[in-house]
């Protein structure tokens, strides 16, 4: 269904992603909101790894109400506080993602809207039903 894009002109991927993904017309496309890493029992957890395994359950939940998994996922956007985070970030980001890998970016933010908060994740996924 999705078409990779790693062009030989252009440095390979640092990690687990892909440069570009091609969806072909008539797919339904998922846009979810940042998902904090924050539980239903509203506990956010000290570290980035824990935070950002929330992060992606949420995800994962979401997909799962719009019929879809994270094979379906084509891009995501990651935000941490701190540069010494990505590792525990992109560990999770790993370990969820699925083949093809997405297009995927991660940024250094100053905050978010609670001090506590060390990480947001926000996907677009895309599926076609037949």
């Amino acid at each position: 269904m999705k078409t990779i894009f790693n062009p030989p002109s252009v440095r390979r991927p640092f990690g687990n992603y892909n440069h570009g993904l091609l969806v072909p017309a008539g797919a339904s496309l998922l846009v979810t909101s940042g998902q904090l890493g924050i539980g239903l029992d509203e506990k956010v957890p000290e570290d980035t790894g824990a935070q950002a395994e929330l992060c992606f359950e949420a995800i994962e939940a979401i997909l799962a109400e719009a019929e879809m998994s994270f094979a379906d996922v084509i891009r995501i956007s990651g935000f941490v506080t701190k540069r010494e985070d990505f590792p525990a970030y992109m560990a999770m980001r790993d370990r969820y993602t699925l083949d093809p890998k997405p297009a995927s970016t991660l940024i250094i933010v100053s905050g978010f809207t609670r001090p506590e908060f060390l990480v947001e994740v926000e996907v677009t996924a895309a599926k076609l039903f037949c």
